[in-house]
């Protein structure tokens, strides 16, 4: 019984999850239209809701370690479900994502996505991806703010096993900037899909910057042993034990 009570309460928050964002949605467009900081102070509301409303409604409280970053950074974070993104969407004050192409066509959320500076890619074929990811960045790289990449390229699951992409390494070459990583354990409470919305504490971390000017092998290395091994540690201060 508790079990399905939960399962109910996951379910209306979520439904009211999707029309709180179609409502801010309509209430922010006209200033987002104008100005791109419309969108971003929309995606900020929205995204500070979400995390309001899962915290009465579901139990799962949210929170967010180590420094914020500011100005012009790369971001490369863990990625286990859509509350990653909206955490750090909550906090960050100019963010845009290295995202699919195929989330542009979702109603209100791809809208904004391009508003905010966002770069569709292509997944099909890795290599002419990366060109396109690398030129398209390049194009916009005279807007300030955080741009993040998820440097696995997809949600994974906790205690899964999926290789760093070398985009990654890529675009913090390219760019020569100060690369943040970021740790998470988001997935134990919210899955990469279903209904069910599990209490907890759910947090995304913040990692020592990565500064400028390494090669590129030496970056990947150190991105992914810092970004696992910190999220390792989230989750397993969640009570996740991870197979060996």
């Amino acid at each position: 019984m508790a079990h399905a009570w939960r399962w109910i309460r996951s379910l209306l928050f979520i439904l009211q999850m999707y029309l709180v964002m179609a409502l801010m949605g309509l209430a922010f467009a006209p200033w987002a239209l104008v100005d791109r900081q419309g969108a971003s102070a929309g995606i900020r509301t929205y995204c500070r809701w979400v995390r309001f409303s899962a915290r009465w409604m579901v139990g799962l409280r949210s929170e967010i370690r180590g420094p914020v970053p500011e100005g012009g950074v790369l971001i490369a974070s863990k990625h286990q479900s859509f509350l990653d993104i909206i955490l750090l969407c909550s906090v960050l004050r100019q963010p845009r994502f290295i995202m699919k192409r195929e989330l542009i066509r979702a109603p209100v959320l791809g809208w904004f996505a391009l508003r905010i500076g966002c770069v569709p890619v292509d997944r099909g074929r890795r290599g002419a991806a990366i060109s396109k990811m690398l030129k398209d960045v390049a194009e916009g790289s005279t807007r300030p703010g955080q741009l993040i990449i998820y440097p696995q390229g997809t949600r994974v699951a906790p205690g899964a096993v999926v290789p760093y992409k070398i985009g990654s390494g890529a675009l913090y070459r390219q760019m020569d900037q100060t690369c943040v990583p970021a740790a998470t354990n988001v997935g134990l409470f919210w899955p990469r899909a279903g209904i069910l919305r599990k209490p907890g504490l759910a947090v995304v971390e913040f990692l020592d910057p990565i500064p400028p000017g390494l090669e590129t092998e030496a970056f990947m290395a150190l991105l992914q042993s810092r970004v696992e091994t910190a999220s390792d540690a989230l989750m397993a201060e969640a009570g996740f034990a991870k197979e060996e």
